[in-house]
């Protein structure tokens, strides 16, 4: 029997029950407090919005290979989606729901791509955790994210609490500016216009549902 896809929403439900048996009821806190405040402080996230042309870029992907934007386009319409890092359980959720979805959106002519500050090591870890068979790439000093969507200093709070749980934040990036991208999502057409752009705003537990991406492809 068939089993209908769970959207993100509901994965978050399940995430949601799991980290409040796994993690320290403050710890959780501090993290909730922190995605609350974020939300409260950045309201306009795009720096690109639908009709706009996308900034080509040339990144490396985990295995250290450069993939290039262009290069991409010449086949397929291009799903980027920027995410924070291996350690959020809420980047894992989703990449790992979209990865669900991904034969589905090759068959409608479409690629994924992933991006994130993190080093390529960090990228073959996040691409092994979740068996991902899409394109994770390296945005050191976050110089393509900020082209697409808001970059902001993680606070001290959240870092310091992955410390005492033993995640260090720090390790996962080639630099100590602890800058993130706030998670957003574009389509990009074969011709570099933007289709799609999206972000559910700084809280970081929202994301794009793969189904919203899917139906945009299907109707335009």
């Amino acid at each position: 029997m068939i089993t209908e896809k769970k959207s993100y929403q509901e994965n978050l439900k399940d995430l949601r029950e799991n980290l409040g048996t796994m993690l320290p009821k403050e710890a959780l806190e501090v993290f909730d407090n922190d995605a609350k405040h974020l939300h409260n402080h950045h309201k306009s996230i795009l720096k690109l919005q639908v009709g706009d042309k996308a900034p080509d870029f040339s990144l490396s992907n985990a295995t250290g290979k450069t993939i290039r934007l262009s290069d991409l386009l010449k086949d397929k319409r291009v799903i980027l989606t920027f995410y924070r890092g291996t350690w959020c359980p809420y980047c894992n959720l989703q990449l790992s729901h979209y990865q669900k979805s991904l034969n589905e959106i090759h068959d409608l002519g479409a690629e994924l791509v992933a991006i994130s500050p993190q080093t390529p090591d960090e990228s073959l870890n996040v691409k092994e955790k979740n068996e991902l068979n899409f394109e994770v790439l390296s945005d050191n000093g976050n110089i393509v994210a900020r082209k697409y969507t808001t970059v902001f200093i993680n606070n001290d709070k959240p870092v310091n609490t992955m410390a005492e749980l033993g995640f260090d934040f720090d390790a996962h990036y080639p630099d100590d500016s602890r800058e993130l991208p706030i998670p957003a999502v574009f389509i990009i057409e074969k011709d570099a216009t933007v289709l799609f752009a999206k972000s559910l705003g700084g809280d970081y537990r929202n994301r794009v549902e793969v189904s919203e991406i899917i139906d945009t492809i299907k109707t335009k």
